[in-house]
């Protein structure tokens, strides 16, 4: 009969060597080490380049060589519009077609004008904005009441600011699910699985040092993101840093499961390439990564809003750019924790060691 007594001194050594396992494993791989530390840097440098705080683009427009001279005049003195001239109607349809210019003006019937662009162009509805009002103040035309403009470019309202928590939310998903899943199909394919399975060590024992082994690289994923987004960009953190890695450390988790679950019954990497695949790429389009997950439809929002990237981009955010405390983002955590425990405990259940 087996001894009782002795299970813990035997456990507490299996797991620590397991951890210790896959962390070397880890760091023996340079793809691994790239796409979790560097891409995301990568990412956030070229993408707070082309968001930096600049002038607003001016937008490129055509003007017929047959309107008036006075309205020529007004459109090439109006700020934030380049004007080409164009020799007819035919050339301003070319030039349309082309994406040379997002708005040809031209005369129109009875001495007016015309205006012709693609309106599924938000630049070219733009450009009729501006345009018409150029010409009409050309024309005469009086505003009613004084306007005086005033432009904001703070800290936590700029487009990097937005973007930062939801890279970091993306890199918890990637590195829990796929390197989880890869490091476990890897060892099933070279028939480790097998030798372990001889070992005296439970299921539940190996699934969970995987879980112990993204802890130590989380601490380094997300201050690394976050320091590089503070010294490159002036990217604010509002919030509690113990309430942000709390949530950081709930959501790698969480995906960490869905890796275990990602990988239980898959015997090669084509197969759980394909089924991570299908499991992150609605999360990707979503969950409000790159611009508002408030874009979809109203009868999307209740999937969006249960994804569990969803929620974790949305509490980062609120951390980071509105200070919210942990109860504020309670739900997020909720569901994070939902999605911890329902895959853990259903990759224990259908795991395969062969």
């Amino acid at each position: 009969m087996r001894d009782q007594s002795k299970a813990p001194s035997r456990v507490r050594p299996a797991l620590m060597e397991l951890t210790i396992l896959r962390l070397r494993e880890f760091m023996r791989e340079p793809e691994a080490m790239f796409w979790v530390f560097g891409f995301p840097l990568l990412l956030a440098l070229g993408l707070g380049i082309a968001f930096r705080n600049r002038p607003p683009e001016a937008v490129r427009i055509g003007v017929v060589q047959a309107a008036p001279a006075e309205l020529i005049a007004s459109l090439e003195e109006a700020a934030g519009l380049v004007v080409v001239r164009l020799a007819d109607s035919s050339a301003g349809a070319h030039a349309l077609r082309t994406a040379e210019v997002a708005l040809v003006v031209a005369p129109g019937p009875d001495g007016g004008i015309e205006y012709r662009f693609d309106p599924s162009r938000p630049d070219a509805r733009t450009a009729r904005l501006v345009a018409d009002e150029a010409i009409q103040r050309g024309a005469g035309r009086q505003d009613p009441l004084p306007v005086n403009e005033v432009r904001v470019s703070e800290r936590g309202a700029r487009y990097i600011d937005f973007f930062i928590p939801g890279l970091l939310g993306l890199n918890l998903m990637g590195s829990g699910i796929w390197s989880i899943a890869f490091g476990i199909v890897t060892a099933r394919k070279q028939k480790l699985l097998k030798r372990l399975v001889a070992t005296p060590m439970s299921r539940s024992e190996y699934l969970f040092s995987y879980l112990l082994s993204r802890l130590v690289f989380l601490v380094l994923e997300v201050v690394v993101l976050l320091a590089f987004g503070a010294l490159a960009f002036d990217v604010p953190v509002r919030g509690s840093l113990v309430t942000l890695g709390f949530v950081s450390l709930v959501a790698s988790l969480s995906f960490s499961a869905l890796g275990l679950l990602v990988a239980s019954r898959a015997r090669t990497v084509e197969a759980v390439s394909g089924l991570a695949n299908l499991v992150m790429l609605p999360m990707w389009i979503f969950s409000g990564v790159f611009f508002s997950a408030a874009n979809f439809p109203a009868a999307l929002q209740p999937f969006i809003q249960a994804l569990p990237l969803t929620a974790t981009v949305d509490a980062l955010r609120a951390i980071m750019l509105r200070g919210a405390s942990l109860s504020a983002v309670s739900g997020e955590v909720l569901l994070l924790l939902a999605w911890l425990v329902v895959p853990f405990v259903v990759a224990l259940r259908v795991f395969r060691w062969r």
